[in-house]
């Protein structure tokens, strides 16, 4: 996938919290923004608390350059506030650990730290994330593998129609392998999401 870094891939309106956008992500550009995202303490759930700037530039190059998994930046009102990652994963992250299906479509994300919070931002960042894969008429099932210990992201994904599978041992944690089909989804969003 060739896009340029400039191009926004999805845009979603909330009435509320605003207009946030996905472009992908320039791992030169944007190094040092996620650096600070990524090694503060509420990303623990991360693993990359002691990556200092050039780790974190290597690490989202390895994912650029990597076939089935990419990177987006997401924009709120034009200002640089979470970060998304969508992954094929019968190629990366859950090989051997479960039975891919076709149209599986795993993720991550991450929001930005704020010292500002906004009520329901981070599930409105989920939502937005979620709407975006499943714009893809080819993704059937998004899939997650967050912490077993992290119990807020659980209760967001429960929130947008996540169902957990079983605990799954990767090699840097334990993992609560959940998956969300599209009607699950829409259901928890109203059919107008995507």
């Amino acid at each position: 996938m060739s896009v340029s870094v400039s191009t926004t891939v999805f845009r979603r309106h909330d009435d509320r919290l605003g207009e946030f956008e996905l472009r992908p992500l320039d791992p030169e550009a944007d190094a040092a923004l996620l650096h600070g995202w990524v090694t503060h303490p509420k990303a623990a759930f991360w693993m990359m608390l002691d990556a200092d700037l050039d780790q974190v530039r290597a690490e989202y190059r390895r994912i650029a350059d990597a076939a089935g998994h990419d990177a987006f930046l997401g924009l709120v009102d034009g200002r640089p506030s979470f970060l998304a990652e969508r992954y094929d994963p019968a190629r990366v992250e859950l090989v051997g650990l479960y039975d891919p299906e076709p149209g599986d479509v795993g993720m991550h994300f991450l929001c930005a730290p704020t010292d500002t919070p906004r009520h329901g931002f981070t599930r409105a960042v989920l939502g937005t994330v979620m709407a975006w894969l499943f714009a893809d008429p080819t993704t059937h099932r998004v899939v997650v593998e967050p912490d077993v210990r992290n119990t807020a992201v659980q209760a967001l994904n429960a929130a947008v129609g996540f169902t957990p599978l079983r605990t799954i041992h990767k090699p840097e944690k334990d993992a609560l392998l959940s998956i969300c089909t599209r009607d699950r989804f829409l259901a928890t969003q109203g059919a107008s999401t995507c």
